[in-house]
C-alpha cells in the first residue's frame, strides 16, 4: 500500500509526524511526504521538520505566499501532477490550511481516496478562511478522523455517513507529549519567571489596523503587571510595521521553533492567543488561556479546560487576567483521547481500510 501525506504549514507538521511514525510499524506500507511550501520561513518550516523528526519531503511544491485563491490554485496545479506521477492508494490531509482543501479537491477530481485528519472541527464562523477549508474538505473526504466528540456531532449534523467517521483524538497532542521533556529542558535566560505569552496571526485581529493597535495597547498595559513575551508571526510583524507600532517594554521575539515555543508555553503564567492549536496545547498543559476571538473551533477547551473567550474586549481581557494572577482559575481536565496515542489509532484505521 502507498500512503501519501500532504503538509503545508506548521500545524500540519505536528499532526503528520506521529501518523507517519505509527504507520512505519506496518509492513508493506510505502509513504510519500509532499510539502506544498505554504510556510517557507526557516523557523516556520525547516526547523520543525528536524525537531519533529519528519523525513525530508519527497516533493516540495514551493508555492510560498499569495492570496487564498492564488495559493490554493498553485497547490492544486502542482499536486495534481504529483498524484498522476506517484499514484498513491490513499492520501492523508491535515487540519484546515489552504494546502488541505487544495489537495482534497485534487483527490476528489482524480477519484483517489483520502482521509482528513482533524475532521469535524468547526468555529461556525464562515468569515474565517479556515472554516471554509474545513467544510469543503469534510464534504469530500472518504474517511473523517476526528479529534473530539463535538467534531463527531458536527459531522453527523452535516449529514455525513457515520461509517466514515472515526473518533481518534487530537494527534497534535502526540507531538506535544513526545517532545515536552525536551522542551522543558530548554533554559532561555531572557524569559522572565512570570510572564504572559502572546501569539497573534488571525486576519480578524491583524488586518484591522484599529483592532491591532488596540490589542497592542492592551498588551502594553498588561505589561505593567505581567511581562509580555511576544514571538511575532512574520505576517503580524508586517502589519505592525505598517501601523508604526511601538512595542515599548514588551519582550519581542522572532518566530520560535516548536520545541522552544512549547517550553516557553509550558512555563507561562497565562497565554493570550488567537490560535486554535495553542488553545489545544494549553488545555493539555493546564496553562490558563485567554483567546482573543469571539468563537473557537475547539469548544472542548472552554468546556473542560481553562480557556476563556475574551474577543476584543480589553476590559474583559484585563478582568480575566487578574483572575489568573489572583489564582482564581477553575480546575481544567484533558479531553478524551488527548493521550499521545492518536497517531497509532489513525495508522491502524488507515491500514485496515486500505490493506497492503
Amino acid at each position: 500500500m502507498h500512503v501519501l501525506h500532504v503538509v503545508g504549514a506548521r500545524p500540519n507538521f505536528m499532526k503528520a509526524s506521529p501518523v507517519m511514525r505509527a504507520i512505519q510499524a506496518y509492513p508493506g506500507v510505502r509513504q510519500t511526504l509532499v510539502h506544498t511550501g505554504q510556510h517557507y520561513d526557516a523557523n516556520m518550516s525547516d526547523v520543525f521538520f528536524r525537531q519533529l523528526e519528519l523525513p525530508a519531503p519527497d516533493v516540495n511544491l514551493g508555492v510560498g505566499s499569495g492570496s487564498h485563491a492564488r495559493q490554493t490554485a498553485e497547490v492544486m496545479i502542482g499536486f495534481e501532477q504529483v498524484m498522476l506521477d506517484r499514484r498513491p492508494d490513499v492520501v492523508l490531509v491535515y487540519g484546515d490550511v489552504n494546502s488541505t482543501v487544495a489537495a482534497a479537491l485534487v483527490c476528489a477530481k482524480l477519484r483517489v481516496s483520502f482521509a482528513h485528519v482533524e475532521a469535524g472541527v468547526r468555529s461556525h464562523d464562515r468569515s474565517m478562511p479556515e472554516e471554509i477549508n474545513r467544510i469543503v474538505t469534510d464534504r469530500l473526504a472518504d474517511l473523517l478522523l476526528t479529534p473530539s466528540e463535538d467534531a463527531d456531532r458536527n459531522l453527523r449534523a452535516d449529514g455525513v455517513d457515520p461509517f466514515k467517521i472515526r473518533f481518534v483524538g487530537n494527534v497534535m497532542i502526540d507531538s506535544l507529549v513526545r517532545l515536552l521533556p525536551a522542551a522543558q529542558a530548554v533554559n532561555d535566560q531572557q524569559i522572565p519567571e512570570q510572564f504572559a505569552l502572546v501569539t497573534l496571526h488571525r486576519p480578524s485581529n491583524v488586518d484591522d489596523s484599529a483592532n491591532l493597535r488596540s490589542l497592542l495597547e492592551a498588551f502594553v498595559e498588561i505589561n505593567n503587571d505581567l511581562r509580555i513575551v511576544f514571538p511575532v508571526h512574520p505576517r503580524t510583524r508586517r502589519k505592525l510595521e505598517a501601523i508604526g507600532a511601538e512595542f515599548r517594554d514588551l519582550l519581542i521575539l522572532d518566530p520560535l521553533p516548536y520545541i522552544e515555543f512549547l517550553g516557553i508555553q509550558s512555563r507561562a503564567t497565562a497565554v493570550l492567543t488567537d490560535s486554535g492549536g495553542v488553545q489545544a496545547e494549553t488545555t493539555y498543559l493546564g496553562v490558563p488561556c485567554l483567546t482573543l476571538r469571539n468563537n473557537t473551533e475547539w469548544p472542548v477547551t472552554v468546556e473542560l479546560g481553562s480557556n476563556v473567550l475574551v474577543g476584543n474586549d480589553r476590559q474583559r481581557l484585563r478582568q480575566e487576567l487578574m483572575r489568573i494572577l489572583e489564582g482564581r482559575v477553575r480546575k481544567a481536565s484533558v479531553p478524551p483521547l488527548w493521550d499521545g496515542h492518536a497517531g497509532e489509532r489513525i495508522a491502524r484505521i488507515v491500514c485496515e481500510m486500505w490493506p497492503s
